[in-house]
């Protein structure tokens, strides 16, 4: 998979994605559930690559940028 995501865009998915998971542990009954959302961004943040933006064409790595 290719690198699409750069440093800042990747950080940030991490503390979304940190912060949705906390929600298992602060909501009650069904709706924390929703915080199982936030092994999403979490995912792409740490691999660097987001299906998405790869069929979008979107990158926010400068390495990829410059080519």
């Amino acid at each position: 998979m290719t690198r699409n995501i750069g440093r800042v865009d990747s950080v940030l998915r991490i503390i979304v994605g940190l912060a949705l998971l906390s929600l298992l542990f602060v909501l009650e009954g069904n709706l924390r559930w929703l915080g199982v959302i936030g092994l999403v961004p979490l995912l792409t943040g740490i691999l660097g690559t987001c299906p998405l933006y790869s069929i979008l064409g979107v990158t926010t790595c400068p390495l990829r940028a410059r080519k």
